[in-house]
Order: structure tokens, then sequence, then C-alpha cells
């Protein structure tokens, strides 16, 4: 009578299972499409930002 919270564990590892499943597939995803892993907090200003970065470093090594 005491080990009921044990019918517990089950259905708790599978529902852990699926959801490190699913990120661990997220991130194997974006590192097989984008050549890199997936930075956290990565939003749409980083990324106008890391353009603008590549363009810059790109037309100051075309103009030496």
């Amino acid at each position: 009578m005491a080990l009921h919270w044990l019918e517990a564990m089950l259905p708790l590892g599978i529902i852990a299972g699926m959801l490190c499943v699913m990120g661990n597939a997220q991130y194997y995803i974006h590192r097989a499409a984008h050549g890199r892993p997936k930075h956290i907090g990565n939003d749409l200003w980083d990324v106008a930002m890391e353009r603008r970065d590549k363009k810059l470093v790109d037309q100051a090594s075309s103009s030496n």
C-alpha cells in the first residue's frame, strides 16, 4: 500500500522521455538544416544584426 505513488512513475517516465525526444529532434533537424545549433533566445533582431555583421565583414574583406 505504501508504494501507490510508484504507479505514476511509468507514465511520468514516458512523458519525460517524449519531451526529451521532441527537444532533441528539433536540435538535430535545425543543425542538419543550418549546419550549426540554434542559439537560445535568437529572435528577429538577433538575426538582423547577424546579417548586418556578416555584410560589414564581407565589405571590409572585399575592400582589402
